[in-house]
């Protein structure tokens, strides 16, 4: 399977922590899968952590690159297709950055791994 990871559930498997369902914490340890992670979501860190709503223990791209480095997580290249999405999306979820992580993992045809329920309102597969 390939699993595009939603912001929060990065951040949360950086620190394994408990808002992690079961289901979440097996498909992102399971080998087979192939585990994304989209420069979207490198903006949402970087714009919370300068506004002092994400405080990190690093800069936020060195925090990135680490982490994906120590939990062989693959960077996903936002393409400008994915983008051209946006104007056929429903205003369903308000968010711009989860916006973008639904229109390329439509693109792609990914899983986004999230809780967040309203990305699952979307033609797009879900897994919590």
């Amino acid at each position: 399977m390939q699993i595009l990871l939603d912001t929060c559930t990065f951040l949360w498997v950086t620190i394994d922590a408990p808002e992690l369902s079961g289901k979440a914490k097996a498909c992102f340890r399971n080998p087979e899968n192939t585990i994304y992670f989209s420069p979207v979501s490198a903006w949402e860190i970087i714009v919370k952590n300068r506004l002092g709503k994400l405080p990190l223990p690093e800069n936020p791209a060195e925090f990135i690159s680490r982490q994906c480095r120590n939990h062989k997580i693959e960077f996903l290249e936002l393409d400008i297709l994915a983008v051209y999405q946006l104007e056929t999306l429903p205003d369903l979820h308000r968010d711009p950055f989860d916006r973008i992580l639904i229109c390329q993992a439509m693109h792609k045809r990914l899983t986004i791994l999230t809780s967040d329920k309203m990305i699952s309102l979307y033609s797009v597969d879900t897994l919590w």
